[in-house]
């Protein structure tokens, strides 16, 4: 059974600004997500790592990636970035 997938609004605000064919990658791999995730011979495609505690990362395309958190009834996608900007939110330690 997949999980609810809820998303940051900042989120929203980033796909928006993406030109058009990285908006729909982002998307595809956005609905992709639910039934993907906890199966790891079916969201290969995605790249889904964890990278702490309750937090993964699924990569749409080389070079964006989603970070979200698996919470008991949901998937909250709550970053949208490149590989530098995840890394920088990782080290401010928002997510420990």
């Amino acid at each position: 059974m997949s999980k609810l997938l809820s998303i940051d609004p900042a989120v929203f605000q980033r796909l928006k600004s993406l030109p058009k064919n990285e908006r729909a990658e982002c998307l595809l791999a956005l609905c992709e997500l639910p039934d993907s995730f906890g199966r790891p011979h079916v969201h290969s495609g995605l790249g889904i790592r964890k990278l702490c505690d309750k937090i993964f990362e699924c990569r749409d395309n080389v070079s964006l990636r989603f970070i979200f958190q698996d919470r008991p009834a949901e998937l909250f996608v709550c970053f949208l970035g490149n590989h530098d900007e995840v890394k920088t939110l990782l080290h401010s330690g928002k997510y420990r």
